[in-house]
């Protein structure tokens, strides 16, 4: 035992290095006071980059939306159909153009949430790791996709099919312009989702399953409404993938400034507030109105879209207190 116990103190390599001085001199103690405190600046002014960023973006934008608010009706920009902002006369009714952006927002969700709930859960509970780590990146290249790519397949392959199959008069309508804009926010929902349902362990299904209840009832009765606030999430974060998009509902909605009669007529054409901007930005002359009117719908996407997000922030920060990860 003593020649064991000595032959691995001679192996054995001595904790710290010898050769390095445990006393840093002045320049070395500077240097190393600077790269810390330096590193830590540099991370500092890149994480407030985008805050800027983002903040640059609403200041431009409400600058120049304040000379519309200042200067025209805005009752009758929230309450009219009219928008002729090229007219003699100018008028700037956005109803339709609001309703329009909320008519395929709400449709394509109704479309996406059902098949990307069952979506997340499939990956989540039933089939195989080996077969989830297959589907889920394919799932996540939809998002890659160019949104000009979805905007051709709706009119050439899409719109024809819809008139030949439904007898609609025209196929680029609100209900084209709805199912490209799900397929669009399938990826954004299935994926929070499912990383909201995989995230609830082991143990809760464990103790489902040893009170009796089946796969069934475990994953609606139990997996899903306690990963209900991250699917929540999920959904709003689709709900803003969809409302913000401009070239497909440009290329498939019809473009037409109506509200539809009546409202459940899926086969009439619809504009959008996106559209609207990216069809008349290019041909306005700056401080027109029709110029500001353009920054005011901008405006009004923007207040839409960013409370959206502080939704799903807020939803998502409640499931990660639920999960005890906060």
């Amino acid at each position: 035992m003593p020649n064991i116990s000595k032959a691995i103190l001679t192996q054995s390599k001595p904790v710290t290095d010898a050769s390095r001085s445990l006393a840093l001199t002045p320049l070395q103690d500077l240097r190393g006071f600077l790269l810390h405190h330096g590193s830590r600046l540099l991370l500092f002014l890149i994480t407030c980059s985008s805050v800027l960023a983002v903040l640059a973006i609403f200041f431009f934008v409400v600058r120049e939306a304040v000379p519309f608010f200042t200067n025209f009706d805005l009752v009758e920009f929230f309450t009219s159909t009219s928008w002729y902002p090229e007219a003699d006369v100018p008028k700037f009714g956005a109803l339709a153009l609001i309703t329009g952006s909320l008519y395929v927002t709400i449709i394509s969700i109704a479309i996406a949430v059902p098949v990307g709930i069952l979506a997340a859960v499939f990956l989540s509970d039933i089939v195989s790791f080996k077969a989830r780590d297959f589907i889920k990146p394919v799932i996540e290249i939809l998002a890659a996709i160019p949104s000009v790519a979805y905007g051709f397949f709706a009119i050439l392959v899409l719109s024809p099919w819809l008139q030949s199959r439904f007898g609609f008069s025209t196929g680029t309508n609100a209900l084209n312009a709805s199912l490209i804009l799900s397929v669009m926010a399938l990826p954004t929902i299935i994926s929070v989702a499912e990383d909201s349902i995989s995230a609830i362990g082991r143990e809760l299904r464990e103790a489902s399953y040893g009170l009796g209840a089946t796969r069934f009832e475990t994953i609606f009765r139990v997996v899903i409404p306690a990963a209900h606030s991250g699917i929540i999430a999920a959904i709003i974060l689709g709900m803003m993938r969809a409302v913000g998009e401009t070239m497909v509902v440009w290329m498939a909605s019809g473009n037409a400034n109506q509200i539809p009669s009546p409202w459940w007529d899926l086969s009439q054409s619809i504009r959008t507030m996106t559209a609207t901007i990216a069809g008349d930005m290019g041909e306005t002359p700056k401080d027109s109105p029709h110029y500001w009117s353009l920054f005011a719908l901008g405006t009004v996407l923007l207040v839409m879209t960013f409370v959206l997000n502080m939704i799903s922030e807020y939803f998502l920060s409640s499931a990660k207190k639920k999960l005890g990860k906060s």
